[in-house]
């Protein structure tokens, strides 16, 4: 009878050593400046991997960037962007996270490279030009301590070149 409550009682503190392990790691995984972080980063290697489905699924219906820009023109953009580009290779550097509430900003200068192409070269000039990190930013949606989804990109160093229909 002692053998089967040491093996019950094992197996309790077992569990709940697991439980305990699992409740810290999601408590730590769920910070807004880690998932602002993680967001950002899924964001980039989603571009990276040309995946459009994953990069609409992270924009906000209410986006609005400071170049004119909704959520409908951005992913129709995207969408040609995606098309006519080639290995576009994404770096970031220097990011850091600022939080306010149910709000993120995530900074970093960001740099472009890619097979030689008419549309990557006109990229990178125009983005490895600016030495100001993009910013963009984040609005937690729910109670969902995980539901971020990106709100608006601004760089003020940044500009469209005319005439390009991305």
């Amino acid at each position: 009878m002692e053998a089967n409550s040491s093996t019950f009682r094992d197996g309790f503190y077992a569990g709940l050593l697991l439980a305990v392990a699992a409740g810290t790691y999601l408590f730590q995984l769920w910070q807004p400046e880690r998932q602002v972080k993680l967001h950002s980063q899924h964001l980039v290697s989603a571009f990276k991997e040309r995946d459009k489905e994953a990069l609409e699924g992270f924009i906000d219906l209410e986006y609005q960037d400071q170049w004119g820009h909704d959520r409908a023109q951005l992913v129709s953009r995207l969408d040609k962007v995606l098309r006519y580009t080639r290995d576009l290779q994404i770096q970031t550097q220097g990011a850091w996270v600022e939080i306010s509430r149910d709000r993120g900003e995530w900074h970093a200068r960001i740099t472009v490279e890619g097979e030689p192409s008419e549309v990557n070269t006109l990229i990178a000039q125009h983005v490895n030009a600016v030495s100001e990190p993009f910013e963009l930013q984040w609005r937690r949606r729910s109670w969902k301590r995980w539901d971020w989804k990106l709100v608006r990109v601004t760089n003020t160093e940044f500009q469209l070149p005319e005439g390009t229909p991305f």
